[in-house]
C-alpha cells in the first residue's frame, strides 16, 4: 500500500510502514512543506495514498466537505501520547484490515473508527 504522512504526523510512522515493504512519503520531506489541508488531501488523493495525520480539519473535508480521497487514517490521541502508542495502534489497524484502506478510519485508544 502506498502513503502519505501529514506534516503533523510523527516521521517514525514511515519507517514502520517501509519495513514490511510499503512506500511512504512525508509532506515536507519528500513533497513540499506547508501546502494547505485541502491540496495535502488532492495530492495524496492523485496519488492513490492513504493520508495518515493527527489533524482533524482533513475529517472535515472528507465528511462535511466530501473531498475525494484515497483513505486517511486520522489519530486522536491525548496531546501526551507517544509515537510508539500511535505505531502500536497503526499496526493494530494494518493487521485488522484487508486493503484497500479506502475510508475514514479514526483511530483512538479507545480504539478504530470507520466513517
Amino acid at each position: 500500500m502506498s502513503f502519505l504522512l501529514d506534516e503533523s504526523a510523527e516521521a517514525r510512522i514511515a519507517g514502520v510502514l517501509t519495513a514490511p515493504g510499503h512506500d511512504a512519503t512525508r509532506i515536507g520531506r519528500d513533497d513540499p512543506a506547508s501546502l494547505p489541508d485541502a491540496a495535502v488531501l488532492a495530492f495524496a488523493h492523485h496519488e492513490q495514498r492513504i493520508l495518515i495525520t493527527n489533524d482533524k480539519d482533513f475529517g472535515e473535508l472528507v465528511v462535511r466537505r466530501r473531498h475525494p480521497y484515497a483513505g486517511v487514517i486520522l489519530f486522536r490521541f491525548p496531546l501526551d501520547s507517544t509515537a510508539r502508542q500511535k505505531i502500536h495502534a497503526l499496526e493494530a489497524l494494518l493487521a485488522s484490515r484487508p486493503a484497500p484502506l479506502d475510508r475514514l478510519f479514526v483511530v483512538s485508544p479507545q480504539g478504530i473508527r470507520t466513517r
